[in-house]
């Protein structure tokens, strides 16, 4: 994957992130509490959410490396040196 396709997913992840945060700070205002419990609730989850997005890039990053590791592997293993091995069986082309 080039560097170009990964700014492209991590700009979604993050846009889609963006919207599920705004979502619920939208259902936060209008639920039925006082103006104080709002704004005390919406700072312990602000409070949290940065202690847990602190982690998400890095947990990201070695998903991506670990799906592009297995990529590498399987592309590999199918179309290797050894899958032109005249002792080889035949495959779909029936060389």
């Amino acid at each position: 994957m080039s560097d170009t396709h990964r700014s492209q997913a991590t700009g979604l992840v993050l846009a889609f992130l963006a919207g599920a945060v705004s979502g619920a700070v939208a259902a936060l205002l209008t639920a039925p509490r006082s103006g104080r419990e709002t704004r005390d609730r919406l700072k312990d989850i602000a409070r949290d959410a940065a202690g847990k997005a602190v982690r998400v890039p890095p947990a990201l990053h070695q998903a991506y490396d670990r799906a592009a590791e297995a990529a590498r592997r399987a592309f590999g293993e199918a179309f290797g040196p050894e899958s032109s091995d005249p002792g080889a069986p035949p495959g779909r082309d029936g060389h």
